[in-house]
C-alpha cells in the first residue's frame, strides 16, 4: 500500500502529524509513506526515518500535482482539510481521508463564546482520519530527529549555562501570542536560573533588551554583592537569529525545563519530552495545541470576557489592553 499524507503548514502542525506517518509505517504491512507539505518546512521531516518520499509546495500546486500523480497512491490522508488539498485529493481520485474542519466551533467560541469544542488534541483530531485503517495510537507522543550536524555542543553557549538552563522560545507569529518585554523581563527573573531565549532574528532586538536589562558586567561590585545575597540568578544568553531550527531544537533537548508560547518550538519540546510551561494570551488550549504527551503548566488569564478573540492571532490587542497577557499571573515553580 502507498500512502500520502499532506499537512502543508504550519511548523507545530507538522510536528503534530509526526506520529501519524510513524504509526502508518509501524502498524501496516508492506506500506509505504509518502509526505507532502510546504518547501519552507522542509527541515523538519527530511530526517524521518518513517518516511520514505517527500514532496514540497513551492508556490505552484500545479508542479506537484504532476509528481504526484505519477505515484499512484492507494489513499491519501489529508491533515490539512484545506482548498488546495481537496483539489490534490480529487485530482488524484483515490480514497481519502481528511482531518475534521472544526472552522464553526471555532467561531461560535471566538465570536460568540459558545463553547461547541471537545478540547481534544489536534493530534488526537488526526488519528481520527486513520479509524478506516485499523491503526491505533502506540503512545509513543511526537518525534523531532535532528541531524548530527545540528546537535549543538555546549561548548557554544556560555560556560554560565553549561551546567543546566532554561529554554525559552520567545517567538510567535502573531504579537498577541507574545508576552510584552517588561512582562517578558518580570518572567525571566522569576525563573531565576540562566535562560537561553530561543527566537529567530526578528526577535532579536526584543532578546537584547532582556539581556542587557540582567547583564551584570557593567554592574558595581556592591551591585553584585546585593543580588548574590538576594539570591538572583538570572543570566540571559540570547541566541535569537544565532541558530537555524534544528540547532534551536537541539538547545531545547538538553533544556531542564521550557518556556514557550503556543508555537512550534512548544510541539518540539513535547517531542523530547520537556516539562513545559506554556504561555497563553488571546488564543486557549482548548483549541487543542497544548503540549502532547508531556508534563505542562498552563500559564494564562482565564477571567478575561473578551477571550479568546481569534483562533489565530493579531499584531496588537483588539481592545487596546492587552490584559489576556499584561494581566497574566506567572503561578509556577522550577526546581
Amino acid at each position: 500500500m502507498k500512502i500520502l499524507v499532506i499537512r502543508f503548514s504550519s511548523l507545530a502542525d507538522i510536528v503534530l502529524a509526526t506520529p501519524i506517518v510513524r504509526i502508518l509505517k509501524t502498524q501496516l504491512d508492506e506500506v509505504v509513506v509518502h509526505f507532502a507539505t510546504e518547501l519552507q518546512y522542509k527541515n523538519i521531516m527530511e530526517n524521518n526515518p518513517y518516511i520514505d518520499t517527500i514532496y514540497y509546495l513551492d508556490k505552484n500546486l500545479a508542479t506537484l500535482m504532476k509528481e504526484l500523480k505519477i505515484e499512484k497512491y492507494d489513499c491519501v490522508i489529508d491533515l490539512q482539510n484545506s482548498f488546495d488539498t481537496r483539489i490534490i485529493k480529487w485530482k488524484l481520485g483515490v480514497a481519502s481521508y481528511s482531518i475534521p474542519n472544526l472552522r464553526l466551533e471555532k467561531w461560535l467560541m471566538v465570536k460568540l463564546k459558545i463553547n461547541k469544542l471537545s478540547s481534544r488534541h489536534q493530534m488526537d483530531l488526526y488519528l481520527e482520519t486513520l479509524q478506516s485503517l485499523n491503526v491505533k495510537n502506540d503512545a509513543l507522543g511526537l518525534d523531532y530527529f535532528i541531524p548530527e550536524k545540528d546537535e549543538v555542543p555546549l561548548e557554544w553557549i556560555p560556560e554560565t549555562h553549561r551546567n543546566g538552563y532554561v529554554a525559552f522560545a520567545i517567538d510567535a507569529q502573531y504579537n498577541t501570542k507574545k508576552l510584552p518585554v517588561q512582562r517578558l523581563i518580570e518572567l525571566c527573573d522569576k525563573i531565576n536560573k540562566p535562560v537561553i531565549l530561543l527566537g529567530d532574528t526578528e526577535d532579536f532586538e526584543i532578546g537584547e533588551a532582556v539581556r542587557i536589562f540582567f547583564d551584570r558586567s557593567k554592574q558595581t561590585d556592591g551591585y553584585e554583592e546585593g543580588l548574590n545575597k538576594l539570591g538572583k540568578d538570572t543570566i540571559i544568553f540570547n541566541s535569537c537569529g544565532l541558530f537555524n531550527l534544528n540547532q534551536s531544537a537541539s538547545l531545547v533537548k538538553q533544556a531542564n525545563y521550557v518556556f514557550a508560547y503556543e508555537t512550534g518550538l512548544m510541539q518540539i519540546a513535547a517531542a523530547f519530552r520537556k516539562e513545559v510551561f506554556s504561555l497563553w494570551g488571546n488564543t486557549i488550549p482548548a483549541f487543542g495545541f497544548y503540549p502532547y504527551r508531556t508534563k505542562f503548566t498552563v500559564l494564562e488569564n482565564s477571567n478575561l470576557s473578551c477571550r479568546p478573540c481569534s483562533s489565530t492571532g493579531y499584531n496588537k490587542c483588539p481592545k487596546g489592553h492587552f490584559k489576556c497577557m499584561n494581566e497574566i499571573v506567572f503561578d509556577f515553580y522550577v526546581k
